[in-house]
């Protein structure tokens, strides 16, 4: 009996050992095949990263401006090269995404969170271009302001920013613009505004104190008519002075002894 014991005992070992190198054999395919799924979510070379930005603007954008932000023509402009800067403008203002490519983008409420918002805008930020600007109303000057408002901005959006109509296009009222908005629409020129990108900083800032004044401006002349502008102010006033007339001729008719 115990000759046999002996004679299993190298038999035991012998299949312990293999039973380990089997286990061996088996665990080894399964960290070869793990590798790659922790690689999976890089992309391929040449292709930025995966990340929030990168997925919100695969989902949101990518329709219109392609994959890599390269365009798609006939739908959306390339984004190569513009920057943070039209970026957070576009998506902060919610003047982005367009439900239809093609339509004049208005400013609406962002459906995107502010921290997807940062997200997109550090996303397009890395295909380079001009970063968010630093604008400063409250070192602007206010009547240097005025002026170069009259002289770039007032023949659209009227002389305290309220808007108007062209061909082709709505001009925004500017009771909502901050000086951030104001900046970096300066630089970017949106939809059929141009670019004014010939404007130094200290000018930025002096548009930008003057739009943030016409928020709620001084009427040193009493009524302010909803600030629409001196010509609809003008009809106004000439249609009181012609109840007013119509008003005397007909007093004074009624006194005048036939």
């Amino acid at each position: 009996m115990r000759r046999a014991l002996r004679a299993m005992v190298p038999v035991a070992l012998m299949a312990l050992a293999i039973g380990l190198l089997a286990m061996q054999s088996d665990a080894a395919p399964a960290g070869e095949e793990a590798a790659p799924a922790a690689t999976s979510a890089q992309s391929a070379p040449g292709r930025s990263p995966e990340t929030a930005g990168r997925r919100l603007f695969v989902q949101g954008c990518s329709s219109c401006h392609g994959y890599d932000a390269e365009g798609v023509k006939g739908s959306g402009p390339s984004l190569v090269g513009v920057g943070e800067e039209a970026a957070d403008f576009y998506l902060r203002t919610g003047r982005m995404p367009l439900d239809r490519p093609g339509e004049e983008p208005i400013r609406t409420p962002s459906p995107y969170t502010p921290a997807q918002i940062r997200a997109l805008v550090r996303y397009v930020g890395s295909f380079g271009g001009p970063p968010i600007p630093a604008v400063r109303p409250e070192a602007g000057d206010l009547a240097e302001g005025q002026k170069l408002f009259t002289e770039h901005c007032a023949g659209c959006h009227q002389i305290v920013g309220r808007g108007g109509i062209l061909p082709g296009a709505v001009i925004p009222d500017l009771g909502a613009a901050s000086p951030l908005d104001v900046a970096e629409a300066v630089h970017v020129g949106p939809y059929v505004m141009p670019s004014f990108d010939h404007l130094d900083q200290s000018e930025v800032d002096d548009i930008a104190a003057y739009v943030e004044y016409t928020h709620n401006p001084e009427d040193k002349g009493g009524w302010g008519i909803g600030h629409i502008g001196p010509i609809p102010e003008g009809m106004v006033a000439w249609l009181l002075a012609g109840v007013a007339i119509l008003f005397t001729i007909r007093l004074i008719g009624e006194r005048t002894p036939r």
